[in-house]
C-alpha cells in the first residue's frame, strides 16, 4: 500500500479527506490491475459514495482531458504510481 508517494498536482478538498482519496486509490491499485483504470475508478467512487455521501466522479487514467464544475472543498487531483487521479463531486445547479 502507497508504495510510491502521491503528488497532489491541485485540490480543494480538506486535508483529511484528501488523504482519505490517496489511501483509496492506493488500495484500488492493490485490488486491480494497474490497466484496469475503470474498476480502480469505480472502487474510488463507491468508497466516497458510501462515506461521503453519493454523488461523486471519479476519472481514472494515464492521459485524458476534462471539463467539469464542482462543489466547493470537493475536488482533487493527484497522481499515484504512473496514474493520474481526479474525484469530485458535481456540483448541483438550481
Amino acid at each position: 500500500m502507497l508504495e510510491g508517494k502521491a503528488m497532489v498536482e491541485d485540490s480543494d478538498m480538506p486535508v483529511k479527506m484528501q488523504m482519505q482519496a490517496m489511501a483509496f486509490a492506493s488500495q484500488a491499485l492493490d485490488l486491480f490491475d494497474v490497466f484496469d483504470c475503470k474498476s480502480i475508478a469505480g472502487h474510488i467512487k463507491k468508497e466516497f459514495d458510501e462515506r461521503y455521501g453519493s454523488g461523486w466522479q471519479c476519472v481514472v487514467g494515464s492521459n485524458f482531458g476534462c471539463f467539469f464544475t464542482h462543489s466547493k472543498g470537493t475536488f482533487i487531483y493527484f497522481q499515484l504510481e504512473t496514474l493520474k487521479f481526479l474525484i469530485f463531486k458535481g456540483a448541483s445547479t438550481p
